[in-house]
């Protein structure tokens, strides 16, 4: 077998693990997955890179160092604290490494299934395991790339007939965020304080966000950056990219109100950024992918690609208050409504000459879809508070409310087996007094 068709047995919906639980057809992590992450455990505290498989996380460290695992590398990338070491091998080694992991995990192989003293080491539950940031960020930036997104915030904030202003349809709007503040799901996120300009006074109060908002995101990895001055072209795009993740760009409405004119969000969005532990790949999705929304006007021939580089990720989003058992579901969506591809993106990043670098995360917007139930943000789904949400236990919401927790969770289902993301999960504090 060649490398190509032994990348594509990975995607057999017909393959199954001996490791039982990654047969569940409702389960996240089958063996057509395999997402990269950073774990540390209750017996061994060193963080080091994982592979979930079902309900357990294969040390890719111990696989390595037991000589089942071949990495086109002379020192041991895995046994690290962040992803990079092993994503700046380029895409053929992350390939490689998916295909090993693949035949060693399929039932019908016996090299790690039978050898219960290396099994013990290599495989640790998930759920005696602590997941930690996946990558070393050195630059985040985020995009606005839904169109049902923008029209709705247009259509709230400025004229509804010319919701989109002029340049929304001709490019990848995005700005540079805060890198040091992204964390990992499950990180308490604090209210932020910060400026506010009320309707009935004259001058700005300083206070604690009284609007504060998720957008249901995702996120790309740059696996290969591109030198200062040589952009990426759009055909070329994906070949730089080493997965995606859920991502919450946690926003404080009222302050972004009064401070991103005229040079767009600050301290509104700088607070925190949730993100997924698990990183996957784009050939996990390589099966989920779908034609883009057409793009009216055509673009400009820097941002054109052909073939389909959408992907059907289903999302949702759950709400819980902290005296409530159950949560609300407060949206679900799908990523292939996105305008602007990731693609796209990256070829415009880099179009004036924008390095990239490994680790570099990309927000993609918030995903909106073309129903009331499936905006990204509660800024839409309650028109700015005045259409509150009912939640299951009694009570309402038009925004987050400390000791909410929201959860975000997305997954692609296939034939017999799902490709999904884990969850995203983030619990608000009080603002700082």
């Amino acid at each position: 077998m060649n490398a190509l068709s032994d990348l594509q047995a990975t995607l057999d919906p017909s393959r199954k693990s001996w490791v039982e639980s990654a047969n569940d057809s409702t389960h996240d992590f089958s063996i057509q997955n395999l997402p990269f992450g950073v774990f540390s455990d209750k017996t061994n505290h060193a963080h080091r890179v994982g592979v979930a498989i079902g309900d357990e996380i294969v040390d890719l460290a111990v696989l390595q160092a037991a000589g089942l695992l071949n990495v086109s590398s002379k020192t041991d990338v895995f046994a690290r604290d962040t992803l990079n070491d092993f994503i700046s091998l380029g895409r053929e080694a992350w390939r490689s490494v998916r295909i090993q992991l693949s035949s060693l995990l399929a039932r019908d192989n016996a090299t790690l299934r039978d050898d219960a003293a290396l099994r013990s080491k290599a495989l640790v539950r998930q759920s005696d395991a602590q997941l930690h940031l996946p990558v070393q960020i050195p630059g985040y930036t985020d995009f606005y790339s839904s169109k049902e997104h923008a029209t709705n915030v247009g259509s709230m904030f400025r004229d509804p007939k010319n919701a989109l202003l002029p340049n929304w349809s001709e490019m990848p709007i995005g700005y540079n965020g805060r890198a040091s503040s992204v964390v990992v799901s499950g990180t308490p996120v604090q209210r932020p304080n910060g400026q506010l300009k009320l309707p009935d006074q004259e001058r700005p109060v300083f206070g604690a966000c009284r609007k504060l908002d998720i957008e249901l995101e995702t996120g790309f990895v740059i696996g290969g950056g591109n030198a200062l001055g040589e952009p990426i072209a759009c055909a070329a795009a994906e070949a730089h990219i080493f997965g995606m993740v859920l991502l919450n760009d946690w926003s404080a409405r009222d302050i972004q109100q009064w401070e991103y004119v005229p040079l767009g969000p600050f301290n509104a969005k700088t607070f925190a950024t949730t993100i997924s532990p698990w990183i996957v790949t784009l050939d996990a999705l390589e099966p989920f992918r779908v034609a883009q929304p057409a793009q009216e006007p055509q673009p400009l021939a820097y941002l054109r690609h052909d073939g389909k580089h959408a992907f059907d990720i289903s999302l949702e989003v759950t709400l819980r208050p902290q005296t409530a058992k159950q949560a609300t579901t407060i949206t679900r969506t799908n990523f292939k409504h996105m305008y602007w591809t990731m693609a796209q993106q990256l070829a415009h990043h880099t179009v004036s000459g924008c390095n990239t670098r490994v680790g570099d995360l990309m927000g993609s917007g918030t995903i909106s879809g073309p129903t009331a139930d499936s905006c990204g943000s509660l800024l839409e789904s309650t028109w700015n508070g005045k259409n509150p949400l009912e939640l299951k236990e009694g009570g309402t919401r038009t925004f987050i409310e400390d000791g909410d927790e929201l959860m975000l969770a997305g997954w692609c289902q296939g034939d017999g087996y799902r490709v999904g993301f884990g969850t995203c999960v983030g619990e608000i504090l009080p603002a700082r007094k």
